[in-house]
């Protein structure tokens, strides 16, 4: 027996991409509904070899499915979350919303699965910002062998994290700069992003930092450790999908770049390509489609006493986003509903 399953926001890029890891990990699925908003009603979405049209969320009933994917922003979610709860439907949400909520477990299931157990409390379980979830894969097992002091990290984030409209200006915009009179100006992003860095992504807050920023120091402490000191600056570069992260990490104890390979190596969720030569590491473009967390670049820092600097590369419409949501739900099938 496997699980009725519903997928929100099924027509976006995250829900889409939800819909393919389910049917590619062979998630135990009875029965799935793929819901959107009024105006994409109707749309055609894949899930395997089946076609699936979309329903109305507004409408939809949640009462006797079993787990509901999330992938529809904050405001929505607020609505409609809290129906699906009630009707005993176990949401797992992509959105901010209930990332910071102590009563709401943020998992990362390579670093922290039995968080999972929490559910009950709101029957729902959030899913970490995309920007987080890859850095927490690599610094997990380390953090296990040498205690992290501190983490200072650099992100270069693809539009694809935006959505599609970001995806769009990035191709048009790049295209515009070819062909005169088709020039595209800046309307997602406050400057242009064809071939140029943004170093602002989400809301400034009163410290100088942005929300992005804020997000991947709360959610660290959050779904690792709270005694870990982070600090973030959070870039949008002109790659449509895949996130890069370069990481610094200070450590209690001494730990070596070699053994910081071999445990790394090892860990759950992460693929080591580091050879010190001329392409002997990985790049967005070739993380696209992969489950894995790939770090590359794993050297010590001889500035502090204890330190190693690494390089991190994921998928972040993957391990991102609808990977480590699927994970979560498989996570919780095998602890708690006990299904397929």
């Amino acid at each position: 027996m496997g699980y009725k399953v519903v997928v929100a926001g099924a027509t976006g890029n995250v829900g889409r991409e939800m819909l393919n890891i389910l049917a590619e990990r062979e998630f135990p699925v009875d029965e799935i509904a793929a819901l959107a908003s009024r105006k994409s009603l109707g749309t055609e979405v894949s899930f395997g070899d089946k076609t699936l049209k979309t329903k109305d969320l507004e409408t939809f009933d949640f009462t006797g499915w079993d787990i509901a994917f999330f992938a529809i922003g904050s405001d929505a979610t607020k609505i409609y979350a809290p129906k699906a709860a009630a009707s005993g439907c176990v949401v797992i949400d992509n959105s901010s919303l209930y990332r910071y909520d102590p009563q709401v477990p943020l998992v990362v299931p390579e670093v922290n699965a039995a968080a999972v157990d929490g559910y009950k409390a709101k029957m729902i379980i959030a899913n970490p910002n995309c920007s987080t979830a890859q850095m927490v894969v690599a610094l997990k097992p380390l953090h296990d062998r040498a205690k992290i002091k501190r983490v200072v990290v650099a992100t270069y984030q693809s539009v694809s994290g935006t959505g599609k409209e970001a995806i769009d200006e990035l191709w048009n915009q790049t295209k515009g700069l070819y062909v005169p009179g088709q020039e595209v100006a800046p309307k997602v992003y406050p400057k242009q992003i064809a071939f140029n860095v943004i170093p602002h992504i989400d809301v400034f807050l009163d410290d100088g930092s942005t929300k992005e920023e804020w997000k991947m120091v709360a959610e660290t402490k959050k779904i690792l450790d709270p005694a870990i000191k982070v600090t973030a600056t959070c870039v949008r570069v002109p790659v449509f999908v895949g996130h890069s992260e370069a990481i610094n990490i200070e450590f209690e104890e001494p730990l070596d770049w070699q053994e910081a390979q071999d445990i790394l190596r090892e860990a759950p969720g992460v693929m080591l390509v580091d050879k010190r030569e001329a392409g002997g590491y990985i790049t967005p473009i070739e993380c696209v489609g992969d489950y894995a967390t790939y770090i590359s670049r794993v050297r010590d820092d001889s500035t502090i006493e204890n330190g190693i600097s690494l390089w991190c590369v994921s998928d972040n419409l993957r391990k991102g986003a609808a990977l480590n949501a699927v994970q979560i739900a498989e996570v919780l099938g095998s602890r708690c509903l006990k299904k397929g």
